[in-house]
């Protein structure tokens, strides 16, 4: 990879063949694990200005119409979080010279609180192809990583390391930018709405109107938001006679036995549903650096290979200026297993037949520096082949963030997609996500129980492995049914490999017998703490609080009980004070009478409060009614419906001055 300093460039086609498409990642750690910021691109003419807002991307227009931008959102990684998105170059328009990639902190944080800050582009086979780390970022409120400029008919990335001490709309205002404090967004409509406004819309357009001269005035500013369509909060009342009555589905799942059933009816539904249902589709092929444009599925396919032709589960194609983009899909539903040789044989096909990438699709979560399959490529050949792993648990997530929160184009594509979450979610699916903590996990208990579990042992890497696959798969269900991001913080050395940070943990986990995590909830005031303890069989979930910086330490503790009035009687709190004495700590019953017990009696300042659940572990491996999995949902559901939900929201982050542009 291409290491650059600032003020540095460097032409793509230098780096490699296929730049048609291209990811680039903004990266950052927090050494208190609270940081983040929010990415934002610009599409700036010769003149170094946009041709209207609409070439501003940011969170509230994250996507091009014609998919040549494409903000897909955070991802975790070992030392923090990571933004991405992904260019089309082939589409940008030829009016669009430069695109600059900057990013913007909220509530007066600046970039210099944060660490690591760097910028990496891949190529559309997940190749990287280059790397900047801006150093000594300052107390800025935004900050331009880099941008992308024409060259004699290529495209360059140049690192600029830029600071804006006046933040995004600072910024956005320099490139031309119009920003508008009064913009509003259109609201979203449900399934129902959108039927009856189709409707009315095929009366009015039935019933000429008389001609109307109009006189001459201003273009109006576009929306910050299309309407879009989602599911509604309540459910209509059910006209079934009684409850043994069933809803006809679209996608049936009763009648699957087999593996192979579920696989073979588990991908049609899924491969359908993205080329029925455009923002679905895009939304997960654009990580795996497929272009913006028309794209087919295929299912039934035999592709020749030698004696022995090869039949992959699934093929998606997607055609774009004349070229074709093309992966082969493998997919594995329930428990089963990835095989190494089977994806070996379709990477193998796709390299002979000048195919771009193998997508794996299964109920497994894959890990940084941690492949779910080694495959080997051939050097000698000059087509790359990108090897891509999705979850069961993704589809759904995107799929619940479309139609529960965010919204798609039309009443069609809501119901198709809850058609889809519907299916995934049918107990004979087999698409239910990580399920089991694997055949390490029964010895490693026993070797705690008996204290014969050693540092070094790799069945502890394997069990630390399952638990992050765990997290972040609750990560991805709470997320989804919450509409926020929900992230897991990992707090690591700056630099540290993720196969180095396992061992450590493996290493504690062996001392003493605990599997930590940390989860940050959007709008939550607090990191969600999850802790196994394997000795003795109890898992805690908490958040620790901290305490206003204003008004006596008893309206705080009656405040905290009145807020928590709905919470069990059997959580725990304590009182965090300065220095290394804990502070008091009592159930939540016994503190209701005496909010004034929660007040350390030496006088010692208070900084915050911790509010904990404990409940039973289970036992076996699995996702079972007595499973370890099925009881850390429950614990994570439990605590954040129970508790979290109960306390004051931190108040919404002042996001910068609505900018009058998106994709309206």
């Amino acid at each position: 990879m291409h290491e650059m300093i600032k003020g540095a460039n460097v032409g793509l086609t230098s780096l490699s063949t296929d730049v048609g498409s291209v990811m680039v990642s903004l990266g950052w750690s927090s050494p208190t694990g609270e940081g983040d910021a929010d990415v934002s691109v610009l599409l700036l003419t010769a003149d170094g200005r946009v041709r209207s807002d609409a070439d501003f991307y940011f969170y509230n227009n994250p996507v091009a119409p014609d998919g040549s931008v494409q903000l897909l959102g955070k991802a975790p990684t070992a030392g923090g979080s990571e933004d991405r998105i992904t260019f089309d170059l082939s589409a940008i328009p030829p009016q669009v010279e430069r695109i600059v990639v900057a990013a913007s902190r909220h509530e007066g944080a600046g970039f210099g609180e944060l660490d690591n800050l760097r910028v990496s582009v891949a190529d559309a086979s997940g190749e990287g192809l280059l790397r900047y780390s801006v150093e000594e970022a300052g107390a800025v409120g935004a900050l331009l990583f880099g941008e992308f400029y024409r060259r004699s008919g290529d495209w360059k990335f140049r690192a600029i390391g830029q600071g804006y001490g006046s933040g995004l709309a600072g910024l956005a205002t320099d490139f031309g930018v119009d920003i508008d404090d009064a913009a509003e967004a259109e609201p979203e409509v449900t399934v129902e709405q959108a039927v009856v406004e189709a409707a009315a819309a095929v009366v009015e357009r039935a019933v000429p109107e008389p001609a109307v001269v109009v006189p001459p005035r201003a273009e109006p500013r576009p929306r910050t938001a299309k309407k879009k369509v989602t599911l509604p909060k309540v459910a209509k009342k059910s006209l079934a006679e009684n409850d043994a009555w069933r809803t006809a589905r679209l996608f049936p799942a009763s009648a699957l036995k087999s593996d192979r059933e579920r696989e073979t009816r588990a991908t049609s539904v899924l491969l359908s549903v993205m080329t029925q249902v455009p923002e679905f589709g895009r939304r997960l092929t654009a990580g795996f650096g497929a272009p913006a444009g028309r794209m087919e599925t295929f299912t039934e396919v035999t592709l020749p290979n030698g004696d022995s032709p090869r039949r992959p589960d699934g093929v998606v194609r997607v055609e774009r200026a004349g070229k074709l983009w093309t992966a082969l899909v493998e997919t594995k539903t329930n428990g089963n297993a990835l095989r190494q040789e089977q994806v070996q044989a379709y990477v193998d096909i796709a390299a002979r037949r000048g195919y771009e990438a193998v997508i794996t699709l299964s109920n497994d979560v894959e890990l940084d520096g941690s492949p779910l399959v080694e495959v080997k490529t051939d050097g000698r050949r000059k087509n790359k082949v990108a090897l891509w792993h999705l979850s069961w648990a993704e589809v759904t997530h995107q799929a619940q963030m479309l139609i529960r929160h965010e919204g798609v184009a039309n009443g069609a594509h809501a119901w198709l997609l809850q058609e889809l979450l519907h299916y995934l979610q049918h107990e004979n699916s087999g698409c239910h996500g990580f399920q089991n903590m694997g055949p390490a996990w029964v010895p490693v208990r026993k070797g705690i129980d008996d204290e014969t579990l050693c540092q070094g042992d790799t069945r502890a890497v394997d069990v630390v492995e399952s638990w992050e696959r765990l997290v972040r798969q609750v990560c991805l269900r709470l997320g989804g049914e919450l509409g926020q991001k929900v992230l897991p913080v990992q707090r690591a050395r700056r630099g540290a490999e993720p196969q180095a940070r396992r061992a450590e943990l493996a290493d504690r986990l062996c001392t003493d017998g605990k599997l930590d995590a940390e989860l940050r909830i959007e709008g939550t005031p607090g990191v969600l703490a999850l802790c196994a303890d394997l000795r003795t069989g109890k898992l805690r979930t908490s958040i620790e609080i901290p305490a206003p910086e204003q008004g006596y330490p008893l309206t705080w503790a009656k405040r905290l009980v009145r807020q928590l009035d709905e919470a069990p009687a059997d959580l725990h709190v304590e009182t965090l004070v300065d220095g290394d004495q804990g502070g008091p700590r009592g159930t939540l019953e016994r503190l209701r009478p005496e909010p004034a017990d929660m007040l350390p009696r030496n006088g010692a300042q208070i900084t915050g409060f911790r509010l904990s659940l404990f409940r039973g572990m289970g036992n076996t491996r699995g996702n079972a009614e007595s499973g370890f999995i099925r009881s850390v949902d429950d614990s994570v559901d439990r605590f954040h419906t129970s508790v979290v939900e109960n306390l004051d929201r931190r108040a919404p982050r002042p996001r910068q001055p609505v900018v009058g542009a998106a994709a309206g």
